[in-house]
């Protein structure tokens, strides 16, 4: 259960790999690119997508709804009029406004901010419920070829014989030699109860393999006991509404020990809701996040009161990937002295996003506001830096040595041998 080095060391994932092994059912909200939004939900869903327009209409919504409601009134410093005379006219197919709608987006030189089509809305916003139907695999390429890093211990993948480490080579027959990750992610998934046939090589030996695809529930939230007084938790995701439920359940398991490690290595982020959720647990008072939207309109989050704070020694685990929400997290308790951060810089990602949800069953993504840590500190595209930089060297990566986690110990080690030092006298 612990931070696995050599899958992490293969190659840079992110939730949306796993969770494109799947397709997915009961549309909600969730993440999308490769690090995750910071999503708000305050939409009637059900009321838009049961909305039809013409292309052109679609077009105009969306339009407006940009221009209302980005986070910058300036809209990158462009007349956003412009838009509706190049494009309103031209609009005749869903197509167009598709590509109409993309392109005017990607004027705002925004990443996170996208339209998605109705395949791409409805992956995007079913991984909130975590439970997908697909074979249970995590995949990374290296050197141009893709790899098994992490079978789901009971998942079809796992009883159909299916381990890291292995090669696939052909997906339903078809050579995958130069794909790229998200092709061959795109080519496993599928429906429930369907069939992938997979070609795998190991030990220099090619295997096939015919897996039926099956709902997988993900967990997002690991634990253990390190050293028989260390508390070890793990959040891998903000993304799932079970991601707070996940999580009380992980800290009963571990409230007993002396002291806690959070690790939010590889975390790109989810539900701000469940940023704010988690760091609550650990502060009794004190700004969480300050919010800044549309024409400098700012508020805060606060810790509130509640019936327990976990108040033992904390460190907070971090790494080049722990973005967006883990940003949330670890900003709030590295501001309010709480735990000491350990790891890498972050990656920097200060905006929130907001899920819409269009008519003709589509979607979007669109940044609506920033965020600054609780002293007022702007991390976007800067990142958080550590109390302590600890790096994970090549030898490290060899020797399977998270160096990472094994300081954090030492250090709560030490400091649970001076509090009883402390207690003694």
């Amino acid at each position: 259960m612990k931070y696995k080095l050599k899958q992490f060391a293969l190659v840079t994932l992110c939730l949306l790999v796993l969770f494109s092994l799947a397709y997915f059912s009961n549309p909600k909200i969730s993440d999308s690119g490769h690090f995750a939004p910071m999503l708000l939900k305050d939409f009637d869903e059900e009321k838009a997508q049961n909305t039809i327009l013409k292309p052109k209409e679609l077009f105009l919504e969306t339009w407006s709804l940009v221009k209302t409601s980005y986070w910058d009134n300036n809209l990158n410093e462009q007349n956003w009029n412009r838009w509706k005379k190049r494009y309103a006219s031209k609009i005749e197919t869903e197509e167009d406004a598709y590509v109409a709608i993309n392109s005017m987006l990607a004027s705002l030189d925004d990443p996170y901010s996208r339209f998605l089509s109705r395949n791409e809305f409805q992956e995007q916003n079913n991984s909130i419920d975590s439970k997908i139907y697909g074979i249970g695999i995590n995949i990374a390429s290296l050197s141009g070829k893709i790899y098994i890093i992490n079978v789901i211990k009971g998942a079809p993948a796992d009883i159909g014989g299916l381990k890291p480490g292995d090669m696939i080579l052909k997906i339903n027959g078809k050579d995958i030699k130069g794909d790229g990750i998200f092709q061959a992610a795109s080519s496993i998934k599928g429906s429930l109860n369907s069939f992938v046939d997979l070609e795998i090589l190991r030990d220099n030996k090619k295997l096939t393999k015919k897996i039926k695809r099956a709902e997988i529930k993900i967990k997002t939230v690991e634990s253990e006991i390190l050293d028989k007084e260390i508390g070890y938790i793990r959040i891998v995701s903000f993304i799932s509404s079970d991601t707070p439920v996940e999580f009380i359940d992980a800290l009963n398991k571990v409230k007993d020990t002396n002291a806690l490690i959070l690790d939010l290595r590889g975390n790109t982020g989810g539900l701000f809701q469940n940023a704010l959720f988690v760091a609550n647990m650990f502060l009794e008072k004190g700004d969480i996040v300050k919010i800044i939207g549309r024409g400098g309109f700012d508020s805060s989050y606060s810790a509130e009161e509640k019936d327990y704070v976990y108040d033992k020694p904390l460190i907070v685990l971090v790494d080049g990937e722990s973005a967006s929400a883990s940003e949330i997290v670890s900003a709030a308790l590295k501001d309010n002295e709480r735990a000491l951060i350990v790891g890498t810089k972050t990656y920097g990602k200060g905006v929130v996003q907001k899920v819409y949800a269009m008519p003709n069953h589509m979607g979007m993504n669109l940044t609506i506001a920033r965020y600054l840590t609780p002293n007022g500190s702007d991390i976007d595209k800067k990142g958080i830096e550590p109390n302590y930089l600890v790096e994970i060297t090549k030898d490290d990566w060899k020797n399977n040595n998270d160096s990472q986690l094994n300081f954090a110990k030492n250090m709560l080690h030490n400091e649970i041998e001076r509090q009883k030092i402390a207690h003694s006298h």
